[in-house]
């Protein structure tokens, strides 16, 4: 899709504000070099920003040979963003304020089976409603809520396209969510909303090319690719958890046999641990989370079992993302999400060695491979910029955006 002046006007109010988050306080100077942007376009969208009070004037500082150079630094309390993390098994909301610092916390429990639309939104609009009263906050100063869901989505339409684990098909989320919140939404997946955190905050910043695997009930690779995050044609890149890894293996939700997802998302390392050792306490049958606790507990102790299921999970693991190192050549593969935050160093230590025995000696060379070092919860972390990024759309009609409840189209920067 060609880009009109607006979207790159936007691109660019986002790139300096994702700056001066970064590096508050900073100079107008400091912007344009981080930037490549001149220092009057700079100069302008400061301007812009400090109109809308997103950022504030700071002071000065000294500069070799010329005047003083005038700091600017978000406004922290300028206005508020909240993040809101659907994953199969719970409903994480964030809210944050503008230097995206997490000011409350909500989050409800999803009950295998508890798929519906109808119950996820309620379950959304409860979370929501939970973050903004514990933090105080007026409905005004919410300047929009960026919503990831798993699966293909529309951000265009506020559509969930496809969510295989749960069969959902054109599901018009945001117009359901619209009934319950009067806030500007925005809706991407997690696989953009994990790169997005990583590339602000995360192992990605400063990286031109990163992988950001997101390891939970799904798997998926968020893609960073020339300093930005990478989308595909139809906002679907990165299914990296539907390629085949095992031919004619485990049957997927998505209707395909050996995916990725089936022998690395948590499912399948329950199935991982059931084929190996199906009466072992460490399975708790109809409880992902518990399962992956008691497997990072085991670990911890020195079980067997525990590191057997978790050196096998990395043996799968490992082959595929040697596969992403050698088609991508990317500075950093990110393993984020609860799965690898529970299961931590010792899953990072096996699959290290496991991607060593399958890729290319030249592109491993120069990849690193970490876990997220981000302490919130990097979905709603990435999902509260595409908030931000949305109220940055329009310069000049911010009061008309808090009237009316907006969906859809964001700019491309994120």
């Amino acid at each position: 899709m060609k880009r009109t002046s607006r979207d790159i006007r936007t691109a660019n109010r986002y790139e300096v504000l994702r700056q001066i988050v970064a590096e508050s306080p900073t100079s107008r100077q400091e912007l344009a070099a981080a930037t490549g942007l001149s220092l009057a376009t700079v100069a302008t969208l400061v301007g812009e920003l400090l109109e809308l009070r997103m950022i504030t004037e700071v002071g000065f500082e000294d500069s070799a040979g010329g005047r003083p150079r005038g700091l600017v630094a978000v406004n922290a309390s300028g206005g508020a963003l909240i993040g809101v993390d659907i994953a199969e098994t719970y409903v994480h909301v964030e809210l944050f304020d503008l230097a995206l610092n997490v000011l409350a916390r909500a989050e409800e429990h999803m009950r295998p089976g508890e798929n519906r639309p109808a119950q996820v939104v309620s379950h959304v609009a409860a979370a929501v409603g939970a973050v903004v009263a514990q933090a105080g906050v007026e409905g005004a100063r919410v300047l929009g809520v960026g919503v990831s869901v798993p699966g293909q989505v529309d951000r265009d339409t506020g559509v969930s396209e496809y969510a295989p684990n749960w069969d959902w098909h054109d599901v018009p989320l945001l117009d359901l969510l619209t009934e319950h919140l009067a806030y500007p939404l925005y809706l991407d997946n997690p696989l953009r909303a994990c790169a997005v955190a990583e590339l602000w905050f995360g192992a990605a910043r400063g990286r031109g090319d990163a992988v950001v695997v997101n390891l939970g009930t799904g798997v998926g690779a968020g893609l960073i690719l020339g300093g930005g995050v990478h989308r595909g044609v139809s906002n679907s890149a990165g299914e990296w958890g539907h390629s085949t890894l095992v031919l004619d293996g485990r049957l997927c939700h998505c209707g395909n046999h050996g995916c990725v997802e089936t022998y690395v998302g948590a499912p399948g390392i329950m199935m991982n641990l059931r084929e190996s050792h199906p009466e072992s306490g460490l399975l708790h049958p109809r409880d992902q989370t518990a399962t992956i606790d008691a497997l990072a507990r085991g670990i911890a102790a020195g079980d067997p079992v525990a590191v057997g299921v978790v050196r096998e999970t990395a043996r799968y693991l490992g082959a595929s993302l040697a596969g992403l190192v050698n088609v991508l050549n990317p500075e950093v593969v990110v393993l984020s999400s609860w799965v690898a935050r529970g299961l931590g160093e010792p899953l990072l230590d096996e699959v290290r060695e496991a991607v060593a025995r399958h890729a290319l000696p030249r592109p491993l060379a120069t990849t690193e491979i970490v876990l997220s070092p981000i302490p919130t919860d990097p979905v709603c972390l990435g999902a509260a910029t595409f908030a931000l990024e949305g109220a940055l759309q329009s310069v000049g009609q911010k009061s008309a955006k808090r009237a009316t409840p907006a969906r859809g189209r964001t700019a491309p920067p994120s």
